[in-house]
């Protein structure tokens, strides 16, 4: 399939990151201090913001303290975080003011997350800090195209799980891709196009615009 658009708009875990392991071990150990079936934790968590994961399973009046102690798990592991096949050619490929990242991860933890993955960190990045609510709500991709300041019905949404597909979806943007990296193919019905990783998807310039060529799964 073959798209035009003027911005592509990544999510980072599972999409440009493997954080796969990391992320797992993390919920595992806080789900054991919590008392929490991990395999439920582990079912909705992948693509929403840990606030909004924690609050399925936490007392209200413990959420806030539940959180920060997941984050600073998080924080205190980056072991096994790698950048995905083809993600630093294709962000090489990009120029800057035509892309960011809208993840459901701190500001902290995902530049921390790039960096040792050795990806650059994008000029507008939107993190569960700066929205009021999380994906499959779709204001993170709202708010990315807004501050590069493109229309988000002239963009791509790239992502890795169903959440933050379905957030693509709703923002408006022009074509939502699935990496399917983290879930099965079959359970990203939704998308636009699902591809294998970030080796499927060529991007050109040409007269102005991004030429985006995904060659399905």
């Amino acid at each position: 399939m073959e798209f035009t658009a003027e911005a592509i708009l990544f999510d980072i875990d599972g999409t440009l990151v493997d954080s796969t392991p990391v992320v797992e071990r993390t919920w595992r150990s806080w789900a054991s201090h919590h008392d929490v079936d991990i395999e439920e934790v582990l079912r909705v968590c992948h693509g929403r913001r840990s606030e909004d994961t924690v609050a399925m399973f936490v007392p209200e009046e413990d959420r806030a303290a539940a959180t920060l102690e997941l984050e600073q798990l998080e924080l205190h592991d980056l072991d096994d975080v790698t950048a995905l096949p083809a993600a630093a050619r294709l962000l090489a490929s990009l120029p800057a003011d035509r892309w960011a990242a809208v993840t459901s991860g701190s500001q902290q933890l995902m530049r921390a997350r790039l960096a040792v993955a050795g990806l650059p960190v994008p000029a507008v990045l939107i993190a569960a800090d700066d929205v009021t609510e999380g994906k499959p709500s779709p204001q993170g991709y709202r708010l990315a195209a807004e501050r590069l300041g493109v229309d988000i019905r002239r963009c791509i949404v790239v992502e890795d799980a169903p959440a933050g597909i379905d957030a693509g979806l709703a923002s408006e943007a022009a074509a939502t891709i699935a990496v399917s990296t983290s879930h099965d193919a079959a359970h990203l019905p939704a998308a636009t196009v699902v591809v294998r990783d970030l080796s499927a998807l060529d991007v050109t310039t040409e007269n102005g615009s991004l030429r985006v060529v995904a060659n399905a799964a």
